[in-house]
């Protein structure tokens, strides 16, 4: 089928924006976008009128743990139920988000491999929800943060080996724990964790295998330990000083900030069930946190959006809450957006699939009832959510019943 939306704004992911254009996808693909009068539609096209409306990428969202639900206590959440539970849990979120027109996400941490078979459910049709970049268990030294959702390895040769495991079980990234965090308890966001050697073979091993590797990592010495490692990116960048964010523009890697997840858990009151030791934590560290946002953002480090998805009380489904976060602390709404299409799809190494509007690419698109340059909240508002559509194919808001 082809279909074309007509007199639509279009934001083209790459900074690029245009009042009045016209947008024609056929099948699975984007066959044409420009102004009005250059676009010729094609006898017989379905034709939407998109006044009012805006036109952007499919989002993606490169930093979210599916088998975590908000809960309060994810630890004890994911610790107390079942493992066909979490499964049955995941493919509700990832519903979820599809929904809130992230079509596609990088899933860094599950409690198992059923991520896999969450991934192949989506793929074939089974389930809805966005494409799936997915690590499978994360690798942490034992005793470690994330062990709750990890892979313990003590020394070189058993992080090879995870590593491996990960690979052979289909892994198109490996997460590494780099230093303590906020929700696992006994551990120190600012503490480093696994060695410079191990982190380099977590790397080499993943390299091997065509695949990157993303580093959690609060402090700064982890993230240093990461950067001297040769990781491509770091989650959370939380405590980075100037030599961590200069090792990060030199070598071109990315800063997954999630500050919707130090924030939502930081604002939590006592008594409303996060334990805490991580509430205090999140509380220490959410104004350093924005600090470094502010100075990656100043000083050039590439950025790409992730969001912790599933962390307490940080919704799968609010995931643009993370756009709104980065405009409040500087960022023009234009260039929090494209975080969120080119740059998150350069990092997925997938933006010659996504993350654009140009002819070529896949039909991941979001439409939007208004202007998110002016209001970037309406990202955040289903009632504002005009259509999703992935693969060329609505899935999504008061479109898809057209």
């Amino acid at each position: 089928m082809t279909i074309a939306i007509r007199q639509i704004r279009i934001l083209d992911g790459l900074g690029g924006r245009l009042e009045q254009g016209t947008l024609v996808i056929d099948g699975t693909r984007i066959v044409g976008a420009g102004p009005d009068r250059s676009i010729r539609i094609p006898k017989g096209a379905q034709r939407i009128d998109g006044r009012g409306l805006t036109v952007l990428p499919g989002l993606i969202d490169c930093h979210v743990h599916f088998c975590l639900g908000a809960e309060a206590d994810v630890v004890a959440a994911v610790e107390g139920e079942s493992s066909s539970v979490t499964l049955l849990k995941a493919a509700e979120l990832a519903r979820r988000t599809l929904q809130a027109g992230f079509t596609t996400v990088r899933d860094v941490g599950f409690r198992d491999h059923a991520v896999f078979a969450l991934k192949h459910a989506i793929t074939t049709g089974l389930t809805p929800g966005p494409r799936i970049v997915a690590a499978g268990l994360a690798i942490c030294m034992p005793g470690g943060h994330a062990r709750f959702i990890g892979r313990e390895a003590d020394g070189v040769a058993a992080v090879r080996a995870a590593v491996q495991d990960q690979l052979d079980a289909g892994a198109e990234v490996i997460k590494v724990i780099a230093s303590g965090g906020v929700l696992t308890p006994g551990t120190s966001p600012d503490d480093a964790q696994m060695t410079v050697e191990e982190l380099q073979a977590a790397v080499e091993v993943a390299a091997a295998s065509g695949r990157h590797v993303a580093a959690h990592a609060h402090g700064a010495t982890g993230m240093k330990n990461a950067l001297r490692a040769g990781v491509h990116s770091i989650e959370h960048a939380t405590l980075m000083d100037d030599e961590a964010a200069g090792m990060m523009r030199r070598q071109g890697v990315y800063m997954v900030p999630t500050l919707s997840a130090l924030a939502t858990t930081a604002a939590c009151p006592s008594g409303c069930g996060i334990p805490d030791s991580a509430r205090s934590k999140a509380k220490n560290m959410v104004k350093q946190h924005e600090k470094s946002f502010r100075a990656a953002v100043r000083r050039g480090v590439p950025i790409a959006l992730g969001t912790d998805a599933g962390t307490p009380f940080n919704y799968h489904g609010d995931n643009a809450q993370e756009l709104e976060r980065m405009v409040t602390l500087g960022m023009t709404p234009m260039d929090a957006i494209m975080t969120s299409t080119s740059a998150a799809a350069r990092l997925l190494r997938m933006s010659e699939e996504i993350g654009t509007i140009e002819v070529g690419k896949q039909a991941d698109l979001l439409f939007v009832d208004g202007n998110p340059l002016r209001r970037i909240d309406l990202l955040q508002r289903p009632e504002r959510i005009a259509g999703v559509m992935q693969g060329g194919r609505f899935v999504a808001g008061p479109l898809s019943r057209m």
